[in-house]
């Protein structure tokens, strides 16, 4: 259905669940991926399963909490390829439902700093180059935790709600310059989200165990009665990426099982 061939890719947080999904669709369809993760031996496990199909995708570790990491990223890809014609900002990690007496200074930092203030910086940092060609995509990875109220923490849920209205003033001031800025919002989608944040937050992690604000039933307000997988969310970037999305702007796609329409 898609065809990415000769396009150039960057994923973030491609190492594992709805990243290493998205960055697996986008490798068959042809484009030149790069993989701009923190975790560098999910990203091999990657890197080598893609290889085995007869995929190449390149790594550059990169911790998204850093203007200069964001950076070195942008250079590396432009002065390979020349160009970036998509990029996906993925990279996110999670607060452990943790409410607001839960919510550590070091915690919120490292989630608001992940989640909202690393998205910004990619953005910025590939939009100039768009802006001159007079083309690119940028889709950003929100959730519906940016929607409502109660489904996640709350430094998670404020950094995507925070994307969301990003996303959208972006695309007020840019639409008319050829860049076309989405975001994508998943519901729940079968991941392991929890344990690879447990890793990346380190000494700030909460107990991703706990369940601070969990609600047990929380499926059974999902029409679809089951959770998405990480595809789900891949297929519904790489539309928000095609020439299929090319109208589009602005918007939150939201993909979850009917969570949000009740």
């Amino acid at each position: 259905m898609f065809d990415f061939k000769g396009k150039v890719v960057v994923i973030t947080g491609g190492e594992t669940g709805i990243g290493r999904a998205t960055v697996e669709a986008f490798a068959r369809a042809g484009a030149d991926v790069t993989l701009a993760g923190y975790l560098e031996d999910k990203a091999i496990e990657v890197i080598r399963s893609l290889a085995s199909e007869g995929f190449t995708v390149d790594f550059i570790q990169t911790d998204v909490q850093q203007e200069s990491s964001i950076d070195n990223v942008v250079a590396k890809v432009t002065q390979k390829h020349g160009r970036i014609d998509v990029l996906v900002n993925n990279a996110s990690i999670f607060d452990g439902f943790a409410g607001v007496l839960e919510t550590s200074n070091a915690l919120w930092e490292r989630v608001i700093n992940t989640n909202l203030r690393g998205t910004f910086y990619f953005c910025r940092a590939v939009l100039k180059g768009m802006i001159a060609r007079g083309e690119g995509r940028i889709v950003n990875v929100a959730s519906v935790g940016g929607i409502l109220g109660g489904a996640d923490g709350l430094a998670y849920t404020a950094s995507k709600f925070a994307v969301i209205g990003m996303t959208r003033q972006m695309a007020v001031e840019l639409t008319k310059t050829g860049v076309g800025i989405n975001a994508v919002c998943p519901g729940m989608i079968q991941t392991d989200m929890r344990g690879n944040s447990a890793r990346i937050l380190g000494d700030v992690a909460p107990d991703m165990a706990r369940g601070v604000g969990v609600n047990p039933d929380a499926l059974k307000r999902v029409p679809a009665g089951k959770k998405g997988v990480p595809l789900d969310i891949a297929n519904a970037i790489m539309f928000a990426a095609s020439p299929y999305g090319n109208y589009m702007a602005g918007h939150s796609l939201v993909i979850d099982g009917g969570w949000t329409i009740q």
